[in-house]
């Protein structure tokens, strides 16, 4: 007899470690810290969605919701966001398990967020049948991978070699000084020089809760490195990357363009690349490097570190395009509304 899949919303803290941990895709963003960062942060609100076959979990899935105002304009700017490719047993219960979770979780959010975006972190290819089948539609999305499984000066070769060149320059300098963050008291620099990244970018950052979150929970745990770059007694630069498995995942990072010269933003990848080479991490992931039509000025810089280009691309499930194209223009709304409040604080 058949034994019935059933969806959860729960799972035993030790099953759900285990089944990412053990899976062949499951990364950080997979993980029960990882939810518990996320649940503390302000404007988010994670779910687990589980398929399970007997006491067995089949397939996982943890979206996201996340909402950029409030009041009115809520609705219209609220989308969910899976970070990473659902997790499923490969084998046919397991494909079963994953479309079933698929329906279920789109047909539960539709009047709550204009759409669900998955941020494939590997190839899904042999499941693509089943999102499509599920109205998950595919867009290309690209992103860069670098091999830190090799002694510091390998991965310093693979650099393109003018980059390679600045950076060995900047470095014989010694002006500019990495620290890595220790205590929760520091984040606030940390914050500051991203606030500073994203507002020049005129793109939302996320609430000073998420970091302050996943220090707390993710830095016991060594599941965190988030570093200060510092220079003529300033700090210029922030980097925070996750920790998991064999990867480092580049999750956030900034300058002060007004302390460029001193290479701030290679010298920061550099250090982690570095650092990975020497920790037995074997991948450095950039985390993104925008779709392959569109101009992207992040894109050419993460080229020049030597990684490997990949297409693992988004599948996204919209529920509504007349109100996702209002949401655009709240959207916009948004980023002017931020831009002005920086504005303002620089000449209050």
């Amino acid at each position: 007899m058949k034994i019935p899949i059933s969806i959860v919303h729960t799972l035993p803290e030790q099953q759900w470690r285990d089944f990412v941990d053990k899976h062949p895709h499951g990364n950080i963003f997979h993980t029960p810290e990882m939810f518990e960062v996320f649940r503390q942060t302000r404007n988010h609100v994670p779910e687990i969605w589980a398929a399970v076959s007997g006491d067995q979990v089949i397939a996982l899935l943890l979206p996201v919701r996340i909402h950029l105002l409030a009041g009115l304009l809520r609705p219209l700017t609220t989308r969910a966001i899976a970070y990473g490719s659902p997790l499923y047993i490969q084998d046919q219960e397991g494909r079963d398990g994953l479309e079933k979770l698929l329906n279920g979780y789109r047909d539960s959010i539709k009047n709550s967020a204009l759409f669900i975006e998955l941020r494939n972190s590997n190839d899904t290819n042999d499941i693509q049948p089943i999102l499509e089948r599920c109205k998950y539609s595919f867009e290309d999305h690209l992103n860069y991978l670098v091999n830190t499984d090799l002694p510091a000066d390998q991965v310093m070769n693979n650099i393109h070699s003018s980059v390679k060149k600045k950076i060995t320059k900047a470095l014989s300098k010694n002006q500019f000084e990495i620290i890595e963050i220790h205590e929760e008291a520091q984040i606030k620099s940390v914050v500051s020089i991203l606030k500073k990244t994203y507002s020049n970018a005129h793109i939302p950052l996320a609430d000073s809760s998420l970091f302050e979150s996943a220090f707390k929970i993710l830095y016991p745990k060594n599941m965190i490195r988030i570093l200060v770059g510092r220079a003529d007694g300033h700090d210029i630069a922030a980097s925070v990357s996750l920790l998991y498995k064999d990867v480092i995942h580049g999750w956030y990072r900034g300058f002060d363009r007004e302390f460029a010269a001193y290479l701030p933003n290679d010298l920061m990848v550099w250090d982690s690349l570095k650092w990975g080479s020497e920790h037995a991490y074997h991948i450095f992931d950039f985390g993104g490097a925008g779709k392959p039509d569109e101009e992207y000025g992040p894109r050419k810089f993460k080229a020049k570190f030597g990684g490997k280009l990949v297409n693992y691309g988004r599948n996204i499930s919209v529920y509504s395009p007349r109100f996702l194209q209002v949401s655009k223009w709240g959207y916009e709304l948004f980023r002017h509304l931020s831009l002005k409040k920086v504005l303002g604080e620089k000449h209050g």
